[in-house]
């Protein structure tokens, strides 16, 4: 997203879909851009942006929606782009740099260098607080609901 690049463990990863149409839902965080109906599962999405206090970007072409498990429930998250599934040995990856206690890093698991670039490994189970968690498995239970 923008110049940073940012990793997720392939083992979270359930798929990668391209840009789809997103259902609003009200009364939920700005990040939460809606639901999607993906082969008849109700997937609540998130745009990563907004979750990481970037502007929003326009979509385009190689916008995507990944497909997460994040304690057992399937979330989307609207990325730029989707660069490559990469395997990434373990003396390339080092601890994340802390920043001070007013910096929140805790979901950046670590860092891996990558040719020239610096790649961000998100730990996914901490882009959330357990009440976000809840909300967004409650949204997921309504809208399959609803149908």
């Amino acid at each position: 997203m923008g110049e940073e690049q940012y990793g997720i463990a392939i083992d979270r990863i359930k798929e990668i879909i391209a840009i789809m149409k997103v259902t609003n839902v009200p009364k939920t965080p700005e990040y939460m851009r809606g639901v999607i109906n993906l082969r008849g599962s109700i997937i609540p999405v998130v745009d990563t942006r907004l979750r990481f206090g970037m502007e929003t970007k326009e979509e385009d072409m190689h916008t995507a929606i990944v497909i997460v498990e994040v304690d057992k429930v399937n979330i989307g998250f609207i990325v730029d782009r989707v660069e490559e599934v990469a395997s990434i040995d373990s003396a390339n990856m080092s601890d994340p740099p802390k920043f001070g206690n007013n910096i929140d890093t805790d979901f950046i698991c670590s860092m891996a260098q990558m040719d020239e670039n610096v790649v961000m490994i998100l730990d996914v189970l901490k882009l959330f607080e357990a009440d976000e968690l809840i909300s967004l498995e409650q949204i997921q239970k309504t809208e399959t609901q609803g149908e």
